[in-house]
């Protein structure tokens, strides 16, 4: 055994010249940057590094976060299945579990590493996160004017493995690594709406803050939807149809998405459609409000950030400036073409698009639509809603586009079953055809039906109130239409037309602007 003694001075002796070689080696180093050449230095660390490559037994790739515009899928499927495997072999991770959401959500830690194992193999996992300055410009009505510099990272995957299973990554483990995050993603999905988020965080962060999203707790399904039966059955022979055919739209070379136009007088369940689309295909929903986007560039990068088995829906297309604005172009010109100034025309045109807040077009959406844009992503339906369909430019409405066309219209009797049930518990009741002989004739929404079912959980009282209200509704129209055809023989009168009063009973069934045009 060693004394005190005799291990003081040898304890003293290793920190000395530890402490010299440390100061020969910052020497060595100093000498070395003043004396040799900053060329010949380059190539004598490529050599070092050419020499190691060489001799390592280890290839390393890169899974960077973004592709381009859009996100990487091969970055996405590893963090969802490294989130799943983190309690085996890694000491530090990250914990969530977003607002309204049930699930606790497992991922790697920043500049974290695991090791997994694969067939025999070995592959370490090392998540990469870099903080990075970025310069960034501000604008204001389209023209840049300020600048300023803020924090984003950058964040990629760095998978090291031995060269002899290069064959297996690709081949093997890459493929079983992308279908085992589907599969984990399927059970933990929780279906979410997205929103546009602020508008700071759209124009100036990454693409993760263009969407806000929550959970959709919509519970709508076919089976509750007050619908017509058939109508029913022909969307959902529909989406199933388009589910199944991916292979089909890649031979005809079509983008693998689908357009559905929902046009009906408000309250007819267009939104509740929505949500039942949604939970049958289990698809989030992407609701973009076009008047909240800057441009089209704007649009394009909204759109491309958007996931795959998606829906994405834009409601009341025709309340959209930009189509309003096309309208009014038309009409510009069309009333200053009879001046045959075109220099005129040119100014008017130029000071209406100067006022024009909004400047996504009618081409930008129709180019995600159909054109070379839309073939970013697969497995999407792209839904509009008007309460007008008439307002709607028809480039909007040709096949292509909108693929199907689906009328919301008044409560049908079957739609009238279907909320009776889903109220009331009932599937038949003696009050069922005082409410047939009487719904038709009252133009009433399902919306307004579900109202008055509302108002008591007694059968007999809720039915009663439903046909009640169904008569008061078919006097209103008719007092309705009765002065609306007031005004109309009002405003003929004016304009010195005269509208026969006595005519052939057949005539008397056409509306006034039908006789206007035939006895004028």
């Amino acid at each position: 055994m060693f004394s005190d003694v005799e291990v003081q001075p040898s304890l003293h002796k290793v920190i000395s010249t530890a402490a010299s070689v440390a100061a020969t080696v910052v020497l060595i180093r100093s000498i070395s940057r003043d004396l040799i050449p900053d060329e010949f230095r380059y190539y004598l660390k490529l050599g070092i590094n050419t020499i190691y490559k060489s001799i390592s037994s280890e290839i390393t790739l890169i899974v960077e976060e973004l592709d381009g515009f859009g996100f990487n899928q091969l970055y996405k499927a590893a963090e969802i299945y490294l989130g799943s495997k983190i309690f085996q072999s890694t000491s530090t991770f990250r914990v969530t579990m977003p607002d309204k959401d049930t699930n606790i959500h497992t991922s790697m830690a920043g500049n974290e590493e695991m090791v997994d194992h694969f067939n025999g193999a070995q592959f370490k996992w090392i998540q990469v996160t870099q903080e990075v300055k970025s310069s960034r410009t501000s604008s204001f009505h389209g023209e840049y004017s300020t600048s300023s510099s803020s924090q984003s990272s950058i964040r990629y995957y760095r998978l090291v493995f031995n060269k002899r299973f290069k064959q297996l990554v690709f081949d093997s483990y890459f493929p079983f690594v992308i279908e085992e995050s589907r599969k984990l993603k399927e059970q933990r999905k929780t279906l979410k709406i997205f929103t546009l988020g602020n508008e700071h965080a759209r124009r100036y962060s990454d693409m993760d803050s263009s969407w806000s999203g929550v959970n959709l707790v919509h519970p709508a399904t076919f089976d509750t939807l007050a619908m017509d039966g058939d109508m029913k059955k022909m969307i959902i022979e529909d989406l199933n149809m388009f589910i199944k055919r991916k292979e089909f739209y890649r031979t005809v070379g079509k983008a693998w998405k689908r357009g559905y136009l929902l046009y009906g007088p408000p309250g007819t369940g267009k939104s509740s459609l929505i949500a039942a689309i949604a939970n049958y295909l289990n698809f989030d929903i992407y609701d973009l409000e076009l008047t909240a986007i800057r441009d089209n560039g704007d649009l394009r990068r909204l759109l491309i950030s958007t996931a795959n088995q998606s829906i994405l829906v834009v409601e009341d297309i025709d309340c959209s400036l930009d189509l309003e604005d096309r309208k009014t172009d038309q009409r510009i010109i069309k009333a200053l073409q009879s001046t045959r100034q075109p220099h005129t025309i040119n100014i008017v045109k130029q000071q209406h698009n100067n006022h024009k807040t909004n400047q996504v077009t009618l081409s930008g959406i129709l180019n995600f639509i159909d054109g070379l844009w839309s073939s970013c992503g697969d497995e999407r339906i792209i839904i509009f809603t008007t309460n007008h369909k008439d307002r709607l430019d028809l480039a909007l409405l040709r096949p292509g586009r909108m693929d199907l066309h689906v009328h919301m219209s008044y409560c049908t009797f079957c739609g009238f079953q279907t909320l009776a049930k889903n109220y009331l518990g009932l599937t038949e009741h003696a009050l069922f055809d005082d409410v047939k002989s009487v719904l038709e004739m009252a133009m009433a929404t399902p919306a307004e039906i579900a109202e008055q079912l509302l108002k008591s959980e007694q059968p007999e009282t809720a039915l009663g109130g439903v046909v009640r209200f169904l008569k008061d509704k078919i006097m209103e129209n008719e007092e309705k239409e009765a002065l609306r055809i007031r005004e109309e023989e009002e405003e003929f009168q004016g304009k010195g037309v005269q509208v026969e009063e006595n005519k052939p009973t057949i005539d008397n069934k056409m509306s006034t602007s039908e006789r206007v045009n035939i006895y004028v």
